[in-house]
């Protein structure tokens, strides 16, 4: 029988073609005629436009033409949709409910208030800056804070509440009431957004950066008032996107509208310092957490009350407290979440939306009370971790979080921890050990998928998911391999295309555990076939029950007797065997969500303030680890955006504006190899088979979640200094 293919470290199939240059991405489309489109952005943060003087623009080389709330074409807005996993394969969801150019409203700093469309990508910039508009401006809120204080709270839903957390914490041992805050996070991906749009017989094409094909299609086709089958959205390629790609931005609708209008095809692509404003990015957090244990150093009660900034044009929730209510066992438990509105443009999903910030505070908390009450910090976890789900009443599908806390900490070497606070140096540095937690649901999404073994004996797999650079392309093939028994290179994978059957969009870690199940249905689908073709009239495998036929390297066999899928085939001038199938979302028998615990040693240097992290270690329990080597590099990458959000980003807004001020590489301070510690990552590998039959949970966002906790806990045992508000910078240790 062919040797296992779940399971072993696989390099990507689509490696050569990236590193070569030949994946296409949104912007890597030289369409004939292709016109180039370049944005104006409001430099105010509230208020109208008065008037807007395009003539100087107009009459500038190769401008085709300049498009403004004046002159755009009429669109639709998408109905507000709830996303269930029922409606995921059909959902039409923006990220911002405001349609590009539809008034004179300006509701944030950085938004589109006129588009050049011109010959070449220099001369739409060029006449992009003679394009003057004049604005009347209005008072504009600009923080968080001035948010509160002025617009309110707002319920963001998705709480919890159990027992009676008041009069708990009243009759507790030990209390905790601190207050955690998290800055404005943007998501930064190496390609930037971009939309290659063209018309063509009354239907729309679009090359498009996005995690959601069908969905993008979907709102285009609302938006456009066109039947769905009349858009085709392609993504076979994306440079990353940790959320921001997930739901269409103006770009991408004002782009396809300009297309139109012009009657060629239009590239529009964002320039760096727009990422920052009009695609999104992770909101302003500010979190109370308080928590009371009994004598035992038992949780008696836990609140988690969360806020967030909005936009005035959408409502997003930042769900911290979507673990804190079932990570720990607590018979007393509340979580809210509210957010409030200001003069920014609309927050969205970023790398383990809710989690990331919600466990820096929550892991923050719990390390706080477990010193306040002289317990291990490892300890006083394991004591209070929760055996089940007790927010839903569920058991968990599978749950090795003790093991992943001990595994991580052995490799570590928590043991040799000295718990004085500042009391580890190694020569001029202080050492500080520190660990949190991390975890992430779990989920399986309903996912449609082809696969079609064709007369050269090779096989075609077709979905209409994407793979955003986390290696989807591999596992697909590799569940294919298992069932088929086929090489790697006689097994052709193409995905992020809307003409493909519907796939589920690439977020949330639902992706491999989604897509797996529908590969795996349509692969069996497609072998079926084959074995009735094999044991059909004039077939090579005559008399015998097509049921019984084995599969072994790419063969059919009976018996003594096997031939290839190509043989069968061409034996009865059948051109191929083809399979579909739609797996379904996993029902509501246990709770799935995946663990891990991160051990982070950071090293203070006082005399020249230096901080850094040396050394991160982590177990993670993500059930079945389909591909390591990618699964690895996965794990790898989440604590290096971790380290990002302790120690590096914050995206800083000039308070007159409200633009932001570090809008690029340059002062959007990211980690970068000097700054990376030696990163020591074990996946524990428990398959999960109350999920799915392959047993895989997603591990693309667990990693980050948790980290920065880690960091901040290790800090204090350094240094002494409680940092509660992100990033942990030098100047925050230096203050007295």
């Amino acid at each position: 029988m062919s040797p296992p293919i779940i399971g072993t470290p696989t390099r990507r199939i689509d490696g050569r073609l990236k590193v070569t240059g030949a994946a296409r991405y949104a912007a890597d489309h030289p369409l004939p005629d292709l016109a180039y489109a370049y944005g104006v952005y409001s430099t105010i943060a509230n208020g109208r436009i008065v008037a807007i003087d395009d003539r100087q623009a107009r009459a500038m080389p190769g401008v085709v033409a300049v498009l403004h709330h004046g002159n755009f074409p009429d669109l639709h807005r998408t109905p507000d949709v709830a996303m269930t996993f029922k409606d995921i394969l059909s959902a039409a969801k923006v990220d911002e409910r405001r349609l590009p150019f539809e008034d004179d409203v300006v509701s944030y700093p950085g938004q589109f208030v006129a588009l050049v469309v011109a010959d070449t990508f220099e001369q739409a910039r060029a006449a992009a800056l003679f394009v003057h508009v004049e604005y009347a401006q209005a008072p504009a809120i600009k923080s968080l804070a001035q948010a509160l204080r002025e617009n309110g709270e707002r319920e963001g839903g998705r709480g919890h509440s159990r027992g009676d957390p008041e009069a708990a914490w009243q009759t507790a041992a030990t209390t905790l009431d601190q207050t955690y805050t998290t800055p404005v996070e943007t998501h930064s991906p190496m390609e930037m957004h971009a939309t290659t749009a063209y018309w063509r017989d009354g239907k729309l094409f679009v090359y498009e950066g996005t995690q959601g094909v069908v969905n993008h299609r979907n709102v285009l086709a609302n938006v456009f008032d066109l039947p769905p089958d009349r858009v085709e959205v392609h993504a076979p390629f994306i440079g990353s996107g940790f959320g921001s790609k997930l739901w269409p931005w103006p770009h991408s609708i004002a782009a396809c509208a300009a297309a139109k209008v012009v009657k060629r095809p239009v590239q529009l692509m964002l320039p760096r310092a727009q990422m920052f404003t009009t695609a999104g990015h992770r909101p302003e957090t500010l979190q109370r957490i308080r928590l009371a244990t009994d004598g035992d150093g038992k949780l008696v009660s836990i609140r988690h009350e969360s806020f967030n900034s909005t936009s005035t044009t959408d409502a997003y929730t930042e769900a911290c407290g979507g673990v804190t209510r079932s990570l720990y066992s607590c018979a007393n438990v509340l979580v809210n979440h509210k957010n409030s509105p200001l003069n920014r443009g609309t927050p969205t999903s970023m790398r383990a939306p809710g989690a990331a910030p919600g466990l820096f505070a929550l892991e923050s908390a719990i390390d706080e009370l477990a010193l306040l009450r002289g317990v291990d910090p490892l300890a006083f976890r394991k004591m209070n971790l929760a055996t089940r789900d007790e927010s839903l009443n569920l058991e968990w599908s599978s749950n090795h979080l003790p093991e992943a806390i001990d595994t991580a900490a052995e490799r570590f070497g928590w043991q040799g921890r000295n718990a004085q606070v500042g009391s580890m140096r190694d020569g001029d540095e202080l050492i500080g050990y520190g660990m949190g937690a991390c975890n992430w649901e779990a989920y399986q999404v309903p996912t449609d998928a082809r696969v079609i073994i064709r007369a050269d004996g090779s096989a075609l797999v077709q979905c209409g998911q994407q793979d955003i650079g986390t290696g989807t392309y591999t596992v697909v093939a590799q569940a294919v391999a298992q069932l088929t028994g086929l090489a790697f290179e006689r097994i052709e994978v193409e995905l992020g295309s809307s003409t493909f059957p519907p796939g589920a969009l690439a977020g949330g870690s639902w992706a491999t555990a989604s897509i797996l199940p529908a590969i795996a249905g349509a692969t069996r689908a497609a072998l079926t076939k084959l074995r009735e073709y094999a044991v059909m009239s004039g077939g090579l495998f005559p008399g015998h029950d097509a049921q019984r036929l084995s599969v072994d390297a790419g063969h059919l066999i009976a018996g003594d007797q096997r031939a290839s899928f190509a043989e069968v085939l061409r034996h009865q001038r059948i051109a191929r065997a083809e399979g579909t199938f739609q797996s379904e979302a996993k029902g509501g028998d246990f709770s799935y969500r995946s663990f891990g615990a991160h051990f982070v040693e950071v090293r203070w240097d006082p005399g020249i303030s230096r901080l850094r992290v040396a050394r991160v270690v982590s177990a993670i329990d993500v059930g079945k680890v389909v591909n390591p080597l990618a699964a690895r590099n996965q794990v790898e990458g989440a604590i290096v955006m971790g380290l990002g959000m302790a120690l590096f980003e914050a995206s800083q807004n000039d308070p007159h504006s409200g633009l932001p001020v570090n809008n690029n590489y340059a002062e959007y301070v990211v980690p970068v190899h000097a700054d990376l510690p030696d990163i020591d990552v074990t996946l524990l590998d428990y398959p999960d088979y109350n999920l799915s039959e392959f047993g895989a949970r997603g591990i693309g966002e667990i990693g980050v979640t948790g980290l920065a906790a880690a960091v901040a806990n290790a800090v204090y045992h350094a240094t002494g200094k409680r940092v509660r508000s992100l990033p942990i910078t030098k100047e925050k240790l230096m203050a007295v």
